[in-house]
């Protein structure tokens, strides 16, 4: 994922809002009024969140008739994990030698006849 992608996914999953449509389209396709429904703001508004959305390529939206349903698309949510990824792998091993560590005190501790 580029960093420019990466940039405008993240800047997309800021919003509150947004995210909550996320979950909502991750139940299955909504046209924009189903979409609204549970905000408190305009159809303008909601449009403009969903625009965020689609720049992102987070969703897609369709026409069909009358009927305008946005779907989830979760690729780029594959890269943000993968992103994340590398983060938690470092937080893993930071953990992990900071347990080593402990265990360390502990058994020198016990060596030392210290024990609280």
């Amino acid at each position: 994922m580029t960093p420019d992608r990466l940039n405008s996914t993240f800047a997309a999953l800021a919003d509150p809002t947004r995210r909550a449509m996320l979950a909502r389209l991750a139940l299955g396709e909504k046209s924009v009024t189903e979409l609204a429904r549970p905000f408190e703001m305009s159809l303008p508004a909601v449009s403009k969140h969903l625009k965020v959305l689609e720049r992102a390529g987070l969703i897609a939206r369709g026409r069909e008739a009358q009927w305008r349903p946005c779907r989830l698309e979760a690729g780029p949510l594959k890269g943000v994990a993968d992103w994340v990824e590398h983060y938690r792998r470092f937080w893993d091993e930071s953990l992990d030698r900071l347990g080593d560590y402990l265990k360390e005190l502990q058994s020198k501790e016990k060596k030392h006849g210290r024990r609280k």
